[in-house]
């Protein structure tokens, strides 16, 4: 794994950098563990362009009177025929993308404002009067990146040691001891080690190994014909790189280093293979791991990694390593030192001179994603600062911004929603009573975190300096490791998070068998207390339901109460689930937002049974806080309409075409249309809301419609 990388500037919510284990500062593209090893399901991936535009108000959110915004109707559009735009459609056509983003929606509305927050924080910080014992830390991670000055003055000149390092190698052996030292230095790895909880034994950590060495955001970029353009602008902007960084015979260096990129592309799972908990789990000795990898010497690479004497390890993508051994050992020496001092200079990017920075954005970016503007660089600071030292922002932020009644109020409703699984697992009728009880007691047996941890990371081992942007980057990826690899044969932290109280997202973690929403998403569209009862169970309350159906969708369903990664389903029961989960993936395999770009039905799967079990939990809970009594109708929508409008109005959200493409090749979650339009079509309750036809577009015949939880 890649110690510093543009993506602590992109606010990504790679699953390798939730993990627990994973360096605080690691980049996504070298996929440093599977995401089934991961073990944390997100409610929704970030987007990577980061902040918007513009400064906002510091005050929480409100949407019309009642909690939901009608001016973002369009009224024209039949329910059944469209219910994203009939919900969002006025909102669509008058919401432009900020030049600084990829995409734009409510989500990154939310992000705004945590963003303006936290960097009210962080002025106060660097300017010595924040009152917070790492006040001093925080200031410094702030300062040093928007120093631009001295990282102007500075230039290359941080990435040079490193660069030399690389140029003294003179084996492969010597070779694959630098790679050993990926999770503490900048460089990069084709086998990245990190750490994780043993997802057959929850209470302890383990040493995992994936498939990594890819730049491009999935393989299809190197394999699919769709995407040959953008391979094409890759090799041009390798062949920039090396040449910013005086490497030798850039033009040939950067066609041998996309083609190396190419053969581990062909090499590597799938995402929707790497989302397979059963198959990403191989426990192997260090004998059976070099067995496994004719050639590579992990005796030399594991020196590098700071590990103490190992000897089990869990081997994620497993029929993969044997080819990666083979393409690296048939790959010559200086393409292979090549590789390295490009992606170091590439994770490095945004960390240096505007140049570099500049030339990274054009890529990454612009090519990729089709964002026009790169962001200010106060919010590449805000974000970079978060990373570095997130737990401490996220005291200060959680002293100002969440009041002790939404925790109270946070967990009544998750009581609710709660109570709701409970009857829906009870009332199953193609559920067996053996797998019921075993589902009634895990459900039973869920942790949940609500705002922000009992206790605060202690970086007391992290030094930051003010005047040394890339060296806190370093050190605050290294601080992360050590901390990780100290506690290695010690018993799993379950009060751990893995997400800072200030950021809008949230998930469940199949290890722990917990649910997870930090303070920043709980606010309007998602939770407003002033809010009408129906838009919050459509919000929030779907939030809660979907990630508590995380621990019943297709993986989630692997682990048992107590978080052990086992089958504890009836053969007969697991076959029922296994076929409606298909038709559910058939249904969105179908679905094809841009010409040939159509969503994966299996990579999105977990996310889909979340999104559907999840909406239908917030309106059976909805339905149990009337007590019986019948809805009140607000401004002609009826109770169970306003739920429906709730969930809608959490997705408005805009993409640009790249940013989408992207999406559906490498993203589990399905685009935001789908999880309106897509989940709604399922549910019983929508058409008789909304009286939806059988000639409406989206109408889906009774016995088709998918029947999960």
């Amino acid at each position: 794994m890649t110690a510093v990388s543009r993506n602590i500037l992109l606010s990504a919510a790679a699953a390798a950098a939730l993990m627990i284990g994973a360096p605080a500062l690691a980049g996504v593209h070298d996929h440093a563990c599977a995401d089934a090893a991961c073990e944390t399901e997100l409610l929704f991936q970030e987007a990577q362009s980061g902040g918007g535009a513009g400064d906002a108000s510091l005050a929480s959110p409100r949407y019309g009177t009642w909690g939901f915004d009608r001016s973002g109707m369009d009224a024209s559009v039949k329910p059944g025929d469209d219910f994203f735009k009939y919900a969002n459609g006025a909102w669509d056509a008058r919401t432009e993308i900020p030049a600084d983003r990829a995409r734009y929606g409510n989500f990154d509305k939310l992000s705004e404002l945590s963003e303006n927050r936290v960097r009210a924080i962080l002025d106060e910080a660097a300017a010595g009067r924040l009152a917070d014992p790492d006040a001093a830390k925080i200031g410094a991670a702030y300062t040093s990146f928007m120093d631009e000055a001295t990282v102007e003055a500075l230039d290359a000149r941080p990435i040079a040691p490193a660069l030399a390092e690389i140029r003294k190698v003179k084996s492969r052996d010597e070779f694959t001891g630098l790679m050993g030292k990926a999770n503490t230095t900048g460089f990069a790895s084709i086998l990245p080690v990190f750490i994780s909880i043993d997802a057959k034994a929850p209470t302890r950590y383990a040493v995992m190994t994936a498939t990594g060495g890819l730049t491009l955001p999935d393989r299809d970029y190197y394999l699919a014909p769709a995407f040959a353009e953008k391979k094409a602008a890759y090799q041009a902007y390798v062949e920039k790189i090396l040449t910013m960084i005086g490497w030798d015979a850039p033009a040939a260096s950067a066609k041998a280093i996309v083609d190396f990129e190419t053969r581990l592309a062909e090499a590597s799972w799938t995402r929707a293979e790497r989302r397979d908990r059963d198959k990403t789990y191989n426990p192997a000795t260090l004998a059976e791991l070099q067995a496994l990898t004719p050639g590579y010497d992990w005796n030399r690479y594991l020196a590098g990694t700071e590990l103490p004497k190992v000897d089990r390890f869990i081997v994620t993508t497993n029929t993969a390593f044997p080819k990666f051994a083979k393409v690296y050992g048939e790959t010559p020496l200086p393409t292979l030192k090549a590789w390295q001092a490009f992606r170091v200079a590439d994770d490095a990017a945004p960390l240096l001179s505007k140049r570099f920075a500049d030339a990274a954005f054009e890529f990454h970016n612009k090519t990729l994603q089709g964002q026009p503007e790169q962001r200010p660089r106060w919010k590449r600071a805000v974000a970079f600062t978060n990373q570095a030292v997130g737990e401490s922002v996220g005291r200060v932020y959680v002293a100002r911004y969440f009041p002790p009644e939404s925790k109270a109020k946070m967990d009544d409703l998750v009581a609710n929603i709660r109570t709701a699984m409970k009857a829906r697992i009870e009332k199953l009728d193609w559920m067996g009573p053996e797998t019921k009880g075993r589902a009634l007691d895990k459900l039973a047996k869920f942790t949940v975190k609500i705002g922000y941890p009992e206790e605060w990371r202690d970086y007391s081992a992290l030094t930051l300096d003010p005047k040394d942007l890339y060296g806190n980057a370093h050190r605050a990826n290294a601080f992360e490791w050590r901390r990780n690899v100290a506690r290695l044969n010690g018993p799993v932290d379950k009060k751990e998070w893995g997400m800072t109280p200030q950021r809008v997202n949230a998930y469940y973690n199949f290890a722990n068998n917990e649910i997870v929403f930090p303070a920043a998403i709980l606010q309007a569209p998602f939770f407003d207390p002033d809010a009408d009862p129906a838009i919050n169970y459509g919000g929030i309350g779907g939030v809660i339901g979907h990630e508590i159906s995380h621990g019943f969708d297709d993986q989630g369903r692997k682990s048992d109460g107590d978080g052990v990664l086992r089958d504890w389903w009836t053969a007969e029961d697991a076959a029922k689930f296994n076929a409606q989960a298909q038709k559910l993936g058939a249904q969105y395999s179908a679905f094809e937002p841009l010409p040939g770009a159509k969503v994966n039905g299996q990579l999105t799967m977990g996310e889909n049974i979340g999104d559907m079990g999840g909406l239908s939990l917030g309106l059976d809970a909805y339905h149990a806080s009337l007590d019986g009594k019948p809805a009140p109708v607000i401004e002609g929508f009826t109770g169970d309409q306003r739920v429906f409008l709730g969930w809608a109005q959490v997705w408005r959200q805009k993409q640009r075409d790249d940013a989408l493409r992207q999406q559906v090749v490498s993203d589990p979650h399905s685009p935001s249309y789908y999880r309106v339009n897509g989940t709604i079509r399922n549910l019983d309750g929508w058409y008789t809301a909304f009286d939806v036809k059988p000639d409406d577009s989206l109408y889906v015949a009774p016995v088709d419609r998918v029947r999960i939880w």
